[in-house]
């Protein structure tokens, strides 16, 4: 099952791997990718789909030095040659569209405000180009604000389909601004986006529906990652958890998205599989950071019917051939966690394929 094909929105893809979206800063200072980022995902066009790694849809959205975005002329364009690559191939790529909302400093956003649902900072240090300092305390975006980003993340998601890709994933997972709005520790507003599940739930339901206006359902996927309690998350209270995520699922269940992409140690677990049957569309699990998905645990997910695809990262980074590697059971490159986050190749375009 893990090989046969799957109709994702109008795509139909080869075999039920999902590249993960994988952060790995090598867009430099000014966020555009180029050929090194191109040759990367190309290598991995054989996977059923490739999600890219997070991009900014404004400025203020920007998480980690290096990172790309959605945003100018020249980042469209550097995207633009990846998609090609990528298509030249065979491949399917959607673009993540990511606000890291509090998960920044304003010496990676070029000194743009942090922003977030409230006034509620991140305890620890983040790594700025200046070296180590203290997550700052994030502006509370006004009602107003609010739809002011939202309309960067449609018109990111618009300046994706532009850049070729073949649709967007939403991040409302990982502690980033959508993820921020649902976790009642780092959201306390009062008004209407603030306090009960429903409320802390609308601005991703109002997010996803102005993106799916914009670009047609089959072409938008959300990634959500309920109590993966990362980047000063707290979704400790079950039943909180469960009535906020089902508030939002059972929202956009009828918009017919392209997927639903969740986050969770347990996939096969009740809140998992109780989210699937509500969204009732196409499912993708991906297991978490804290275990490397194996060969027997994605045959399984899919035999079983817990997913229709499963979402991989190491092995994808060290594994250009991952989908060739599995279905023939040949043995793996080990990924080199030294060189997940930085510059250059190595450990980016220079793990091989296997050879015969």
């Amino acid at each position: 099952m893990l090989f046969s094909p799957l109709t994702l929105g109008e795509l139909e893809l080869p075999n039920r791997l999902v590249m993960a979206p994988l952060t790995r800063v090598r867009s430099g200072e000014e966020g555009v990718p180029g050929p090194l980022v191109a040759e990367h995902y190309r290598q991995r066009a054989t996977l059923g789909l490739i999600v890219s790694e997070g991009t900014y849809p404004s400025p203020a959205g920007r998480s980690y030095p290096g990172q790309p975005g959605l945003v100018t002329e020249e980042q469209i364009a550097g995207w633009k040659k990846v998609t090609d690559a990528v298509h030249a191939e065979g491949g399917r790529m959607f673009a993540q569209v990511m606000h890291g909302g509090r998960v920044s400093h304003q010496d990676i956003t070029g000194g743009h405000q942090i922003v977030g649902p409230s006034a509620v900072a991140i305890e620890g240090e983040v790594r700025t180009p200046a070296g180590k300092q203290q997550y700052p305390v994030p502006h509370a975006l006004t009602s107003d604000e609010l739809s002011v980003v939202m309309q960067e993340i449609v018109t990111a998601s618009l300046n994706a389909i532009e850049a070729g890709f073949d649709g967007v994933e939403l991040h409302s997972a990982n502690g980033y601004l959508l993820h921020e709005f649902l976790a009642p520790n780092a959201n306390v507003r009062t008004d209407s986006y603030g306090g009960s599940p429903e409320n802390r739930a609308r601005f991703v339901i109002e997010t996803v529906n102005a993106v799916v206006a914009a670009l047609g359902a089959s072409r938008v996927g959300i990634r959500i990652s309920p109590e993966h309690n990362v980047q000063g998350i707290a979704e400790t209270d079950a039943a909180d958890v469960r009535a906020t995520y089902e508030v939002l699922v059972d929202s956009i269940a009828p918009l017919n998205l392209a997927y639903l992409s969740i986050l969770h140690h347990e996939p096969k677990g009740e809140l998992v599989q109780d989210l699937r049957s509500r969204f009732d569309g196409t499912f993708l699990v991906n297991t978490g950071f804290g275990v490397v998905t194996t060969r027997d645990e994605a045959l399984s997910l899919v035999a079983d019917g817990h997913a229709d695809a499963v979402v991989v990262g190491r092995p994808a980074i060290a594994n250009p051939d991952l989908a060739r590697r599995w279905k023939e059971s040949l043995p793996l490159n080990e990924p080199d966690p030294s060189t997940f986050y930085g510059e250059g190749a190595k450990g980016y375009t220079d793990y091989p394929a296997y050879q015969n």
